[in-house]
């Protein structure tokens, strides 16, 4: 009765602008969200706006491999 793929699976949103800056000079870190979403609604990549408490401002974060 278990179907194969769950319809909410975890992903993880990552900063897109401390990756961008990180290859030109040296980041404390990259900013890391964990969440949900689903497979049905949101087919292609998720992207948030969120806070990134290395670059100290409201960031796009897009969605990562695992």
């Amino acid at each position: 009765m278990a179907k194969g793929k769950d319809v909410r699976v975890i992903v993880i949103l990552e900063c897109t602008s401390c990756v961008r800056n990180s290859v030109d000079k040296v980041s404390r870190g990259i900013s890391r969200y964990i969440t949900q979403k689903n497979r049905h609604n949101t087919p292609n990549r998720f992207e948030l706006k969120k806070f990134c408490p290395y670059c100290y401002k409201h960031t796009i974060h897009g969605e990562i491999k695992k």
